[in-house]
This record gives C-alpha cells, structure tokens and sequence, in this order.
C-alpha cells in the first residue's frame, strides 16, 4: 500500500477500533453523551456494530500490511461505506442531524477502495 493511502487508512482504521471498542465495552449510559440514538437502538445491536467496526478496522489494515489474502481490504473499505450510509440515514431520522463527521469517514472509506481495489 502506498503512504497517501496509509495516511487515510491507518487513521480511518484507528477511528473505527476506538468508536468499535467503545461501544462493544460501554453501558447505554456511558454511550449516550457520545451516541444521542442509543435509546432508539437496542444495546446487542450497538454492541454488534462495535464488533463489525472492530473486524472492519481489522481487516483493513492487516491484510495490505502482511501481503497475505488482500481482498479483506477491499470488502472493509466497502464496508465502511455501506455502515456510514446507514449512520447518515439513522441521523437524518432522529433528533441527531450533525452528519459532517460521518460524510467525512464516508469520503475517506471511499478513497481507501480505490488502491484497495488494486491490491487484488
């Protein structure tokens, strides 16, 4: 993997192991200043996108960086996507309308598939 592409992949996959933990290992109550929905959504399925934030994270990172299996990258990145797709959505519909932070994961998902894409 090139550095320009390291340089928005490496933060891009610290965001989601940190966004991903916390919500695997915190209580509703701890999530709420952070996660204005939480109340709307159940605590497994919080916890259960943690965890594919986790693995996303995971294999975004690790497959370009051992040159073993480089499709995992890809399918991250199009994950990421995908999973900021429906944050927007899940904003727009609720009292929390601030998307500014996940259009720019969204944008930054989108640049990782690109060179992503070319590992295969």
């Amino acid at each position: 993997m090139n550095i320009a592409c390291w340089v928005i992949a490496g933060p891009l996959a610290l965001f989601y192991l940190y966004a991903g933990a916390l919500k695997v290992v915190r209580s509703s109550d701890q999530l709420r200043p952070m996660m204005a929905r939480v109340d709307r959504i159940p605590l497994s399925a919080v916890r259960a996108l943690g965890a594919v934030e986790i693995l996303g994270a995971t294999g975004l990172i690790l497959p370009p960086l051992t040159g073993i299996a480089p499709r995992p990258a890809l399918a991250a990145a199009i994950g990421f996507v995908l999973l900021q797709l429906g944050a927007i959505a899940v904003h727009r519909t609720g009292e929390d309308r601030r998307i500014t932070l996940n259009l720019g994961v969204l944008v930054a998902a989108a640049v990782v598939m690109w060179p992503a894409s070319t590992w295969l």
